[in-house]
């Protein structure tokens, strides 16, 4: 199995693009597969400056419905229209990020709805042999607080986003499982719950961001988040890999409890899993 980030916020393998936003290149069970697209096409120019050949990939997974997960996907279908594109249906939907002084639009592109390619998916959905989809991670269990402001606009109005829109990849290969979120908004502690319904036992490694991050200030209740996801991950056997919208101070928390279990993943970087 090969694991190679496209694009990530941060600065990593010289000569790659970075952005705020996600993708991930995968080699597994003799698919290959696009997870997420960033927020623009710059993660095609970083994947042919790191040799990948993405008119190769036969599948792309869209985490949820947000910009910065799906905003390449246009480039991406232009350059390669025979991937098949696995959505979850609510992701269609109209997301805002909205406060008392500002709304602002960040769902995917509807242009989106109208490419072929795509399979819109509910619920749980096995995609090739050794490749999963699922989704309904419904617990509140250290749920993050900049959830508070992400909002699904319907007829009536503006209301909480439940992010049953998002949808997690597994991937097993060799005994082992892989999960990959995107960001995580429902929690990773509920993701895993939900994981175990399917699974009854912990994977492998995880590969997600944790929406930790703030734009300005951390108040202690954010700090105490992170403190606590942190000891009640530390308990897994699980690998953990993250960026994104973790946050590079929550991630310095993450590490200083979890150290070696956790591991930031910088843009154009590819994660070493080892035997698998």
């Amino acid at each position: 199995m090969r694991i190679l980030n496209l694009i990530e916020n941060t600065e990593g393998a010289t000569g790659c693009l970075c952005e705020h936003g996600l993708s991930f290149y995968i080699e597994a069970g003799g698919h290959k597969i696009l997870a997420d697209t960033g927020a623009t096409g710059a993660f095609l120019t970083n994947a042919e400056k790191l040799g990948i050949d993405l008119g190769q990939v036969d599948t792309v997974v869209i985490s949820h419905g947000h910009y910065d997960h799906a905003g390449g996907l246009l480039a991406f279908a232009e350059r390669n229209p025979k991937a098949r594109i696995w959505i979850q249906r609510l992701a269609g939907e109209p997301y805002y990020h909205k406060n008392d002084t500002s709304e602002r639009y960040i769902g995917m592109d509807p242009r989106i709805k109208a490419l072929p390619q795509v399979e819109w998916v509910e619920g749980d959905r096995k995609i090739h042999e050794g490749i999963f989809l699922f989704g309904q991670a419904l617990g509140r269990q250290l749920w993050p607080d900049g959830n508070r402001e992400l909002m699904r606009k319907t007829a009536e109005g503006f209301v909480q986003d439940d992010f049953l829109h998002e949808q997690y990849l597994v991937l097993e290969e060799r005994g082992k499982r892989v999960l990959i979120s995107g960001c995580a908004h429902n929690g990773i502690l509920n993701i895993l719950d939900r994981y175990r319904e399917n699974y009854e036992e912990d994977p492998d490694v995880v590969i997600s961001g944790f929406h930790m991050s703030r734009k300005s200030h951390y108040s202690e209740a954010d700090y105490a988040l992170v403190r606590d996801t942190a000891r009640e991950l530390q308990k897994l056997r699980t690998r953990f890999f993250t960026g994104h919208c973790t946050g590079e101070r929550p991630y310095e928390i993450l590490r200083e409890i979890m150290g070696e279990q956790i591991a930031y993943v910088h843009s154009g970087e590819e994660i070493v899993l080892g035997d698998m």
